[in-house]
């Protein structure tokens, strides 16, 4: 098994930034892929930011690309997020996953995770 813990959520005004942290634990491997993803209330939960270990491949959202930047710390085993020029509409729940998606395609697709983290509340104010 794997567990994931994010940190790093909060409230920010419009225009600001916040950087989030998943740190993977357990006695299981990290899958190679991780991924951010997030839900606002009565929303579907939508994959923002999915990066691969070794080959450092990333994959954004079309709505967060210029703005957010995943990165990931295999020493650490931990998945970062930061999140740059946000906006009321990036107001969610933000949630970590590790999984083994088989195509890059397929890296924003919550159903290609298997492990995932209880979530941050990111709250941004106009």
């Amino acid at each position: 098994q794997v567990q994931l813990v994010e940190s790093g959520g909060g409230s920010v005004q419009a225009g600001g930034s916040l950087r989030l942290s998943c740190t993977a634990s357990g006695d299981a491997d990290t899958p190679p892929v991780m991924g951010w993803f997030r839900q606002a209330p009565g929303q579907e939960r939508e994959g923002v930011a999915a990066i691969r270990a070794g080959t450092g491949s990333t994959t954004y959202a079309d709505s967060v690309k210029g703005r957010f930047t995943v990165q990931r710390d295999n020493t650490k085993n931990t998945l970062y997020l930061q999140m740059n020029s946000l906006s009321p509409e990036d107001t969610a729940m933000y949630y970590c996953a590790a999984g083994r998606p088989l195509f890059v395609s397929w890296y924003l697709r919550a159903s290609s995770y298997n492990y995932w983290g209880q979530g941050t509340q990111v709250t941004v104010s106009s």
